[in-house]
């Protein structure tokens, strides 16, 4: 056997393998091959949406299901033993395994990321690989692992055999905070961008240290009821009779495969306390309140519960005065785990200050890049009102007759202190034109407004603007706020990709966070978000990939200058404490002015949301309970600017035309036009320069659709990238027909070198020497593929004639 012949993947086969199992590693239990831990990227340009390539390893060790301890990367036997190591060191990286090894048959190359002193890398002999209890033993020195924490730290995770398994991420996120209890931290921060499961990441915590029996009481918390009753019947699901939510009302439940459940109650009429149960859900809402009457949780005693894990924990339990945070300050002796996609930091609130810095992060970047999450186009519209102001005219007066003030109105006054209605049919009008050009009108539609009154007069223009689909169903389009009850009866439509209406859903804040909408695909935003957590929590509502119904990416319409907060470093970085209060510092929020509040503040929620309101700034109401809106009409209001920005590799937005965008990505692939040439002119298979190019999101068709000519990938590349004139296929097939490049063969291979040349003409084939062509029209009539070959004196000679064709046609490049 020649080794230095062997593919890369029999030297797996036949060299690494073998050595694993001699080392006592259990194939059906320690060792995976080929594991792919990404989706690969979703990339959008134009019309088109692909994937680029997802990051794959060749082999992960596990000493236990779900317990990675070493990365293998192999390489073919003509590499080097170690050629593998920094491929393999990236991957470790990202999944968190410590031990990394280079193989090309010969032996490996060992690289110990636990090693703080002595050789790092060290060579080792095919057969001197180390078993599993070795590397374990070097774990849990690295960790510093008791015997009681290991116990723990090896607890299995929940599996219910149908194949499922957590997310290379989650994993992460688990065994980070396992790892953190069994070692004593009693406070757990978990940041993971919205969409990428931190509610089934919560069960399996809990899962394995409920099972392990070190904690045997436990308190799930949620602001919302449709997380708490979604999250009973789904993702805790395995909990069983184990569970109750603290509620007093029954209610039924669709799981997501159709069954349905009735929910167990913890609380009867009289709102008392079965403590027979082990997991508890609740709504903070239900267990606390500002009277002493509403505070539920005190009836249980404050060393009830052995963990509290905290859904959404930005929403108030990191204020120190919170209503939210009597409950913790309650259960202070338990464990409690925050869960949430904004950690808050601002001069006031501190998720870090109360939890400590995060055991884990994953960000909705590098959910993007991982092919996870979906990216997004931002369409910015500029109005004129909005960018100009509006100043009324001398004794302008309102709709109810009163004359408005003279000063200057601005975005942040229009809608919250000054109504011009023109603006919001504008609005409303752009929307539907987005959607009627998009060719899908159809596609989930969330837009926010400044409040809820706003949201009703929103809701009437786009009805306005599509009274033919309302026509057909009225819930087309829907407010749903806070104090709309026919509108939250429409919620649960709304998120389920099942259910065609609601379509368009007009809001102020109530559906901001905590919402799974899958199949959301437009986001609208006519309000301004001073909230860089409220902003993230926005954009993750259409971050949610859905295979099904084809949702790989979504839009985000943005009237008010909203997205200003994607230049922000800290859009999508770590979060970073910038202030915790000393003894005697202040802590009240500072004082607001009319106008609104302040760049990074948070504006209030309105009265009467399907929440309690105990933390952040608010505006004291005004004579009569509230202050009076002006209503102008007959105004007018146009679009001035609008512009579209892409995510570019970098998760940065850019504004380019696809063709620059095409034209940069080229240039950095090949250095020169001589450099593509012989690239191309090397390449057996031309097609696998095309197929390379997809897999990074340049698709050449869409720009030869763009360009609106019928050029193949070579006069493509070479015309965008280098300026060169193009020739379309049948100028280069006239060309070559000029040049009688057949006449040294027979009739027959002659027949078929000019088939395959219209073929290329026709259809752009690059491949033409794959035999498979030979069977099909019109080759088919010419003969059999075992003929049609044997004319040009077997397949080396057919294969060499085709690679001269292809040489002839590529010859002219200008």
């Amino acid at each position: 056997m020649d080794k230095r012949s062997l593919s890369e993947r029999d030297i797996c086969t036949k060299f690494i393998t073998p050595a694993l199992r001699k080392a006592g590693w259990d194939e059906m239990v320690q060792i995976r091959e080929e594991v792919g831990f990404t989706k690969g990227r979703i990339i959008v340009r134009g019309k088109l949406v692909s994937r680029g390539k997802a990051k794959r390893a060749d082999y992960i060790l596990y000493f236990k299901p779900n317990i990675p301890l070493a990365v293998i990367e192999a390489k073919d036997n003509a590499n080097s033993v170690g050629a593998g190591i920094q491929q393999g060191l990236e991957y470790a990286t990202a999944l968190n395994i410590p031990f990394v090894f280079s193989s090309n048959g010969d032996g490996f190359v060992f690289h110990d990321r636990t090693a703080s002193a002595g050789a790092v890398e060290t060579t080792l002999a095919m057969e001197a690989f180390p078993s599993p209890a070795d590397l374990w033993t070097r774990y849990r020195a690295w960790k510093g692992l008791t015997p009681e924490a290991e116990q723990i730290v090896l607890q299995d995770y929940y599996d219910d055999g149908s194949g499922k398994e957590p997310r290379y991420y989650q994993v992460n996120a688990v065994n980070a905070a396992i790892e953190a209890i069994a070692k004593g931290r009693d406070r757990i921060l978990l940041v993971m961008a919205t969409g990428t499961g931190k509610t089934y990441t919560a069960f399996q915590i809990i899962w394995r240290l409920w099972k392990a029996g070190r904690k045997k009481r436990i308190l799930f918390l949620a602001d919302r009821n449709v997380l708490i009753d979604q999250t009973m019947v789904n993702d805790f699901r395995p909990f069983g009779p184990a569970m109750a939510k603290l509620s007093t009302e029954s209610k039924t439940i669709e799981r997501q495969d159709g069954s349905k459940v009735d929910l167990t109650l913890a609380l009867d009429k009289k709102r008392r306390i079965d403590t027979a149960f082990e997991i508890y859900l609740g709504l903070y809402q239900a267990i606390t309140g500002p009277e002493e009457r509403q505070k539920l949780y005190k009836e249980f005693s404050s060393g009830f519960f052995d963990l509290i894990v905290i859904d959404e924990c930005h929403r108030g339990s990191a204020a120190e005065d919170s209503a939210w945070r009597e409950i913790l300050t309650h259960f202070s002796g338990a464990t409690q785990i925050g869960l949430t996609a904004t950690p808050k930091e601002t001069e006031y609130v501190s998720n870090t200050e109360y939890f400590g810095q995060p055991v884990f992060t994953y960000s909705l970047k590098q959910g993007i890049s991982d092919g996870f999450l979906a990216p997004y186009k931002v369409v910015k519209v500029h109005i004129d009102r909005d960018v100009e102001g509006y100043r009324p005219e001398f004794g302008q007066l309102d709709r109810d007759g009163v004359e408005v003030e003279d000063r200057i109105y601005n975005a942040k006054d229009f809608d919250r202190n000054l109504v011009l209605d023109d603006r919001t049919k504008l609005v409303a009008k752009k929307v539907t034109e987005f959607l009627k050009e998009s060719g899908d009108r159809f596609q989930k539609t969330i837009v926010f407004c400044v409040d809820q009154e706003h949201a009703a007069r929103m809701r009437q223009a786009l009805v306005n603007e599509n009274g033919d689909l309302v026509a057909q169903n009225h819930r087309y389009v829907m407010r749903i706020t806070g104090n709309d009850k026919d509108g939250q009866d429409q919620l649960g439509n709304f998120i389920d990709p099942e259910s065609t209406y609601p379509v368009l859903v007009t809001t102020s804040r109530l559906l901001s966070t905590g919402v799974d909408a899958q199949t959301c695909r437009l986001i609208v935003l006519d309000r301004e978000v001073g909230s860089m957590t409220e902003f993230k929590q926005i954009v993750g509502r259409g971050t949610r990939v859905h295979e099904d119904t084809k949702k790989f990416y979504f839009t985000l319409i943005d009237f008010r200058g909203a997205t200003g907060h994607f230049a922000d470093p800290d859009f999508d970085g770590d979060p970073v404490q910038i202030y915790q209060p000393g003894e005697g510092d202040p802590v009240s929020p500072p004082d607001e002015t009319p106008d609104g509040f302040g760049e990074n503040e948070q504006a209030p929620y309105e009265a009467g949301e399907d929440e309690t309101i105990i933390d952040g700034p608010r505006v004291p109401p005004g004579p009569g309970g509230g202050a009076r809106k002006i209503y102008v009409d007959g105004v007018g209001a146009q679009v001035i600017a609008e512009r579209i920005e892409y995510l570019d590799e970098n998760g940065r937005l850019v504004t380019e035309s696809l063709r620059d965008f095409t034209k940069a990505a080229l240039k950095r692939r090949f250095a020169s036009l001589d450099d593509f040439l012989k690239r191309w002119k090397s390449a057996e298979r031309k097609q696998a320069i095309v197929e390379e190019l997809e897999a990074e999101g340049l698709a050449l068709d869409v720009v030869a659709d763009e360009i609106g000519k019928n050029l193949d990938p070579f006069d493509l590349i070479c015309h965008i990238a280098f300026d060169q004139k193009p020739l379309t296929r049948r100028e280069r097939v006239d060309s070559v027909r000029k040049r009688d490049v057949f006449a040294k063969y027979g009739p027959q291979a002659r027949a078929v070198l000019d088939a395959l040349l219209d073929k290329y003409c026709d259809d752009g084939v690059l491949n033409l020497d794959d035999t498979n062509v030979l069977k099909v029209i019109p080759f088919s009539d010419m003969g059999s593929v075992v003929q049609l070959i044997n004319a040009f004196g077997g397949k080396l000679s057919f294969e060499k004639a085709v690679h001269e064709l292809q040489e002839t046609l590529y010859q002219e490049t200008a």
